[in-house]
């Protein structure tokens, strides 16, 4: 068995389908690449037609865009080599997380990106952010937290067990709340909190965080506006 991720570590998509990976307790490679490897006409003919990372190959077997990713690794590998059930088996349940994969694709990423668009990306290019676009993202992504407050009721995870709805939250939110000091969005919020809590504190996302120096990425990445 090969399986070689290509992408950068530092991406958060990357980091969705290390985080699966670590999970299933698959063993595999990771090919970094730049935002230059990644818009050759190579890379655009063999790897990813829009010239987006991550990009998975499994013993000749391609597939891009990490929600595929994952779910392709779930299908294939869950419980060969560790417990952990990230798509359930049960039909109703696995709906669940479906449904809320959904739920943070249209809802919370969205915003999410907004935010982290200006308040890092556009730092990095030398530029200012724009407030008018932080407040409003930032406006709107509390609304869907507010939502998720209440979801979360009595819950540890979003369908009430760890499962793929939850880890493809996670990377951007580390970076909202380390790299652009936005963690009041979810300290405020009591389930919330406790929800990032559970998912920080797994030993997959620690030994990520470790190994993948995620510190730096931060130091490299902090806004300080």
């Amino acid at each position: 068995m090969t399986i070689t991720v290509f992408g950068t570590p530092a991406s958060p998509f990357t980091l969705i389908l290390i985080y699966v990976l670590k999970e299933l307790g698959l063993s595999f490679e990771n090919v970094p690449t730049t935002h230059e490897d990644i818009k050759t006409p190579e890379y655009l003919a063999t790897k990813h037609p829009f010239g987006i990372s991550p990009v998975l190959t499994d013993n000749g077997f391609q597939v891009y865009e990490s929600r595929a990713i994952a779910r392709y690794l779930i299908n294939k590998y869950q419980g060969t080599k560790s417990s952990t059930v990230l798509i359930p088996s049960d039909v109703h349940k696995a709906a669940l997380v479906e449904q809320f994969i959904s739920v943070e694709t249209s809802y919370y990423t969205q915003p999410l990106v907004k935010l982290l668009t200006q308040l890092i990306s556009v730092r990095r290019q030398g530029n200012e952010p724009d407030l008018k676009i932080v407040n409003e993202a930032r406006e709107e992504l509390g609304k869907t937290l507010d939502v998720y407050e209440k979801l979360l009721e009595g819950k540890d995870y979003l369908t009430g067990e760890f499962s793929l709805a939850d880890i493809t939250h996670l990377p951007l939110t580390y970076y909202a709340i380390n790299s652009a000091c936005e963690g009041d969005l979810w300290n405020q919020r009591p389930n919330v909190s406790k929800w990032l809590k559970n998912l920080n504190e797994r030993e997959s996302w620690k030994n990520i965080a470790t190994e993948y120096k995620l510190s730096e990425q931060i130091k490299f990445t902090k806004y300080n506006g």
